[in-house]
């Protein structure tokens, strides 16, 4: 993408209604226009990263064997009232009729309507077990939504839900989703801890909060410091183990982690007081294990060998998507602007043209851009007419992980300079070694003479 064709309406000051980092740097950095209270509008830098981090949740979520669906963001409260949960929600719940008088309520969350899809269409435990998920948009009219995407009333959402014979199978069903959420977070540059909570209107008998350790997190949390010298890393995981999922699960949350809903003041005391910490959290995800709350409440049974009816065991595993965002850069951040993860960028390298209009700088760059693209990247060329100094702030300030400096006095040499927008730290090389570089950093793999070749072969194409 060339930066004079793309809409990206920057702030050079910080807006006076953004209370941390992460609202203030979406809205300067062009990602969202607020459209009402707690209502965005996700302009094209801020969409693509959204997508990335969606297209993230959705591979992990194959990988561990669960099925893509959706939802509508309308529901019938009739269904509610089945569950008994429609005047017990709460205010949070935005409840409409319809042009025919019918109540109805825009989707908090739809365990009532997953529920009876299964009901209309599964009836032996031989279908079972059964995990279906969507990423929807929800809305939950909070009393004072702040912090922009980070407590917003319409917000983007995964959530996924279990169907299982047994408590044992439903149980290996939580540990599974446990096990795919630390992979997730990870790829994006997060460690999320799983900790302890509190189910709320949810309800559930197991449930843990994912939580981002942050200033400005809305959550008290108590841990044990050890639970944050934990990666997934690699690993290779058979997720129909139910032994090596529950052997991850304790890994994992064996040690003192808990939000303050949960906090046991005499079990935390426990820990070698060097090792207690207190801090704030962004909760990103949370996974719950209700038994047969809503089965039995909205009559989901399957018949087994005996002959007989039995309600189905069900969990539900939310990941917050459009908040995802906001605790990445709340994670991801210098006094400059965003620093992204490779994960999530939107774009993967940005191109620096110190002087446009020069004839060698311009062809210089035009090679580069192509040559990127060429691999399958996507670089976002600054070839606006601006001072340099003006587009290495509007690079800091979007974050892109790489960018290649390309300048009259460099060219002359035979070099570009490569900079590391985390680090800060910058290397010349000729122009076909920062794309060879840029392509080892993102296929993540170390060089070889067939990267060498495709990273040359790519850029003499357009000299």
């Amino acid at each position: 993408m060339r930066l004079s064709r793309y809409f990206l309406p920057v702030l050079k000051e910080n807006p006076a209604e953004a209370q941390i980092v992460s609202h203030r740097l979406m809205l300067r950095a062009g990602m969202i226009k607020q459209a009402s209270a707690g209502i965005y509008s996700w302009l094209p830098l801020g969409f693509k990263v959204l997508r990335k981090i969606e297209n993230i949740v959705h591979e992990e979520q194959a990988r561990a064997g669960h099925m893509a669906m959706l939802m509508p963001t309308i529901q019938s409260a009739d269904l509610w009232r089945e569950s008994g949960r429609y005047d017990a929600y709460g205010e949070e719940m935005l409840r409409i009729k319809d042009r025919g008088g019918r109540d109805m309520l825009f989707t908090p969350t739809a365990e009532e309507l997953i529920t009876d899809i299964f009901r209309a269409h599964v009836s032996s435990y031989k279908d079972l077990p059964l995990t279906m998920y969507q990423i929807q948009w929800k809305f939950r009219d909070e009393i004072r939504p702040r912090f922009g995407v980070m407590r917003g009333r319409e917000f983007l959402m995964k959530d996924g839900y279990n169907f299982d014979l047994t408590k044992e199978d439903a149980l290996h069903s939580y540990h599974r989703h446990l096990v795919s959420y630390l992979r997730t977070y990870e790829r994006m540059g997060l460690q999320a801890i799983p900790m302890r909570a509190d189910s709320g209107p949810i309800g559930g008998e197991y449930t843990h909060e994912f939580l981002v350790l942050a200033e400005t997190g809305e959550s008290e949390v108590f841990y044990d410091s050890t639970v944050t010298d934990l990666t997934f890393g690699d690993r290779e995981i058979d997720y129909d183990s139910h032994q090596e999922c529950a052997a991850i699960m304790e890994e994992f949350t064996s040690r003192y982690a808990r939000t303050d809903e949960t906090h046991d003041e005499a079990l935390f005391n426990e820990i070698p007081e060097e090792r207690r910490r207190s801090a704030r959290g962004i909760e990103v995800g949370q996974i719950f294990y209700f038994g047969t709350q809503y089965s039995e409440a909205l009559g989901a049974t399957v018949q087994v060998p005996e002959g007989k009816p039995v309600p189905v065991h069900m969990g539900s595993h939310g990941i917050g998507v459009s908040r995802l965002m906001g605790a990445i850069i709340e994670a991801n951040h210098d006094d400059k602007g965003i620093i992204w993860p490779e994960g999530v960028t939107p774009y993967h390298a940005g191109i620096v043209n110190l002087k446009q209009g020069d004839a060698e700088a311009d062809a210089a760059c035009e090679k580069l851009y192509k040559s990127l693209t060429a691999l399958g990247l996507e670089p976002l060329y600054d070839d606006r007419n601006e001072r340099a100094g003006g587009k290495f702030a509007t690079m800091d300030l979007i974050g892109l992980p790489w960018r290649i400096t390309v300048g009259p006095r460099g060219l002359k040499n035979g070099v570009v300079e490569l900079t590391s927008r985390r680090t800060g730290e910058s290397e010349e090389m000729p122009p076909n070694k920062a794309v060879e570089r840029i392509h080892q950093i993102y296929s993540g793999h170390h060089a070889t003479e067939h990267v060498e070749m495709m990273a040359k072969r790519s850029f003499h194409t357009y000299i």
